[in-house]
């Protein structure tokens, strides 16, 4: 649920409130997010005329609770003069959205949300109804706002409070450019700690509010945080001009340490170096998994076994395995012996660094597929160069990086490939000592 001071910080970004309103309310829940905008009209020296909404919850005890709210709407409407009128659908919004009669027909001239997570499957009668609205989305979240987006009107405002994970990544690429491509971008708030908004839930996403407005040219965007008020960043600071991946950026912090990452010569092509993400998923090796190791297995590296920049193998206490049988039927999932340098592709909540690394050095081996590996060509790196990769993944300076562009607490591999390195002579002299980060950026 939404709580009331978010819901009223989330009115309050709406500019200029229509003189009949459309009001859009996609999974709403109990109704806050409804009745704050409903108080905010009311408010306003220049309010509507009326205001019509239209509330989707598909829960029934939730959409009970919502028909009392929208009728406490309706008595402090008519207190202030304005008609009010409202439709409570109990039904999917995606799966009703999908609907002839109601597909690609714009609707309203507002929209507040707070959307469902969870991931979408690809046979789920989810995906099938938003490919035929012509949209790609791996989760609810972005599927409830990027439907929103087609229904509403030219001029239209929308303004979502959601995880941050779609600012980057591959999955969500095709909802980024969706949104960036019909809509400017006018204002982001970002909550920096995960449970801010919702400190009273056990919610470990991190949570962003996002205001956009359809059909309109893109000026500065307002960033805003719980612990800073708003200031005007150009949007080239947000999404990068050269960035295909259309990554949206979030400099509350201002220039600093991760614009000179950012700055920095060098990408993995550049360095003639690959990153890939380990190729043992266990749940499907399972019968050749290993609590420990014995004659006819290689080490089965996990996140588990990072200790302070190194690998500790095996870890008996642990609840993982530490070994994985070597045979022809695993042969695909070994990598060869050698120096790697490992990144964990989530980081727990409790750490301290978006980003960790960790070096192995060692024989045959296979690597878990929460890991990234850094390698030359499926083979290991030499050590002096693989010290200075890791010195540099675990600097502040690149955790201030991924905590700007980085949307979530997973760091993939298309990430990596997107962060730029110093040269590899300087990450040689780093691994070496010969050179600081603090020479480097």
């Amino acid at each position: 649920m939404t709580p009331g001071r978010i819901a009223a910080f989330m009115a309050g970004m709406f500019e200029n409130m229509p003189t009949d309103v459309r009001l859009l309310d996609a999974g709403a829940g109990m109704g806050a997010l409804t009745a704050a905008f409903v108080t905010e009209a009311c408010r306003r020296a220049d309010r509507p005329a009326s205001i019509t909404v239209t509330a989707y919850e598909v829960d029934p005890q939730m959409a009970d609770i919502l028909d009392g709210t929208m009728q406490a709407c309706e008595d402090r409407c008519a207190e202030s003069g304005i008609t009010f009128s409202c439709q409570v659908i109990r039904d999917d919004y995606i799966l009703r959205s999908a609907e002839p009669l109601l597909a690609h027909s714009p609707a309203f001239n507002c929209a507040i949300l707070n959307p469902p997570y969870g991931k979408i499957n690809v046979s789920s009668e989810w995906r099938h109804a938003l490919r035929s609205l012509g949209i790609e989305t791996v989760n609810l979240y972005t599927a409830f706002v990027a439907v929103a987006l087609n229904q509403l009107e030219h001029g239209g405002e929308l303004v979502a409070i959601t995880p941050r994970s779609f600012c980057n990544g591959s999955y969500y690429e095709s909802f980024r450019r969706q949104m960036l491509d019909t809509s400017a971008l006018l204002a982001l708030h970002v909550f920096e700690s995960r449970k801010t908004a919702f400190k009273d839930d056990d919610v470990l996403q991190e949570n962003m509010i996002f205001h956009v407005r359809k059909g309109t040219p893109q000026a500065e965007v307002a960033l805003s945080t719980d612990a800073a008020p708003a200031r005007a960043v150009p949007f080239a600071e947000i999404v990068r001009p050269n960035d295909r991946h259309a990554f949206i950026r979030l400099p509350v912090d201002g220039d600093g340490l991760a614009a000179r990452v950012q700055a920095l010569p060098c990408t993995l092509v550049d360095l003639g170096i690959k990153v890939s993400t380990g190729r043992v998923v266990d749940f499907r090796a399972t019968e050749h998994l290993r609590k420990m190791p014995g004659d006819d297995t290689v080490p089965l590296i996990y996140p588990t076994h990072f200790d302070n920049g190194a690998i500790r193998w095996p870890v008996p206490e642990s609840k993982k395995h530490n070994a994985i049988a070597d045979n022809p039927e695993t042969a695909s999932l070994m990598v060869p012996g050698g120096v790697y340098v490992l990144t964990k592709r989530f980081s727990a909540k409790e750490e301290k660094r978006r980003l960790v690394a960790a070096i192995y050095d060692g024989g045959r081996v296979g690597f878990e597929n929460h890991l990234n590996y850094f390698h030359e060509n499926g083979k290991g790196l030499p050590m002096d160069l693989a010290r200075g990769l890791s010195a540099f993944l675990n600097s502040e300076a690149v955790d201030q990086y991924f905590r700007i562009f980085s949307g979530h607490t997973q760091v993939n591999a298309t990430d990596l490939r997107s962060l730029h390195f110093p040269t590899r002579a300087q990450l040689i002299a780093l691994g070496t000592g010969e050179t600081t980060m603090a020479d480097l950026v």
